[in-house]
């Protein structure tokens, strides 16, 4: 009877009460996740400084090394660089790049055979540091892909990406209108190698997004190996076209040493840290990161190219930085 009557006194389970619309809608990032957001931030930076170095060789190698060729042979140093690292992890996995093919085979076409080839292209007639005020527009596609996709962005994010954006506007607005004699390319603001920077904006941006449906099994070094690779064959006919038509480059010192950059640093190492920033901070909080390109790319054109800068440059640069500081932080 006693039994019975601590068996009917112990409390029943309080049942779990109704959301109030005062709670937030969305949790807080975890405690792991929160940790990893530094290391991504660095990542993404890293990358950025290291990408930006590129759009100035591929303006100074313009009327050195055909655009084609200069992809071509900037993949083919990456992927001798990451063979080492990858190869055999790829090659552990082969099975399951065969059953993700179609994932593998378009993140290798927009960031490997595409992405770069029109970014050559429009280094053939646009300045340096035009290159990379419009490549600022990828962030805009990262956020409106990652959103598409289902992901609450946070009005923290939305309101650094608007103002980093906002900055970057200013300053392309700022190169159009002539300032120190500055213009964004051939024909003006949107011009042809304009328009083939848009189009790499695109590009990746696009790549930048995918990079959340990567498959699990296949870690960094595999998947740059495996992206390097695909993207190296598909440019192939390419390479075959631009050698038949255009005819060879000769090597030299200022051929083979901006070559050897971009297939080490702006290729193998940077590829490598902003995949990795992805998957640590996802793309719309490194895209705000990437906003810091068109700063890079100003102050390296300057110093290598003497291509002009100013003090509108300047505030348009700090408008960008404050709108980096503030939509890396935490999501809200």
């Amino acid at each position: 009877m006693a039994a019975a009557d601590r068996r009917t006194s112990t409390p029943a389970p309080a049942s779990p009460e109704p959301r109030t619309s005062q709670e937030p809608r969305t949790p807080p990032e975890p405690r792991g996740r929160r940790h990893a957001v530094a290391p991504g931030l660095a990542l993404a930076a890293l990358a950025t400084a290291l990408w930006s170095g590129s759009f100035v060789t591929s303006r100074a190698l313009g009327d050195s090394v055909p655009p084609v060729q200069h992809a071509f042979w900037r993949w083919v140093v990456a992927l001798v660089v990451v063979a080492p690292f990858g190869a055999r992890r790829a090659w552990r996995r082969r099975a399951l790049i065969r059953r993700h093919l179609r994932f593998v085979l378009l993140a290798s076409l927009l960031g490997v055979t595409v992405y770069n080839t029109l970014v050559n292209q429009a280094g053939v007639t646009t300045p340096a540091a035009a290159m990379g005020m419009i490549m600022a527009a990828s962030p805009v596609v990262m956020a409106l892909l990652e959103r598409a996709g289902g992901v609450r962005l946070g009005a923290r994010r939305i309101a650094g990406l608007l103002t980093a954006c906002t900055g970057v506007l200013l300053l392309i607005g700022w190169a159009g209108g002539g300032a120190g004699g500055a213009s964004p390319g051939a024909g003006g603001p949107l011009g042809a190698g304009a328009l083939w920077m848009i189009a790499a904006a695109c590009c990746f941006g696009g790549y930048s997004a995918l990079l959340r449906r990567r498959p699990a099994g296949l870690d960094g070094a595999a998947f740059l190996f495996t992206t390097f690779l695909f993207g190296t064959v598909l440019l192939l006919p390419a390479q075959g076209v631009s050698l038949a038509v255009q005819g060879g480059f000769t090597p030299a010192p200022g051929t083979v040493l901006p070559l050897l950059y971009v297939g080490i640093a702006s290729s193998a190492v940077a590829f490598f840290a902003w995949n990795r920033a992805i998957s640590l901070i996802g793309p719309t909080r490194a895209g705000v990161v990437y906003y810091l390109q068109p700063v890079c790319v100003a102050l390296l054109s300057w110093a290598l190219l003497s291509e002009p800068t100013g003090w509108a440059q300047a505030g348009c640069t700090a408008l960008i930085l404050g709108g980096v500081v503030l939509g890396a932080g935490a999501r809200r």
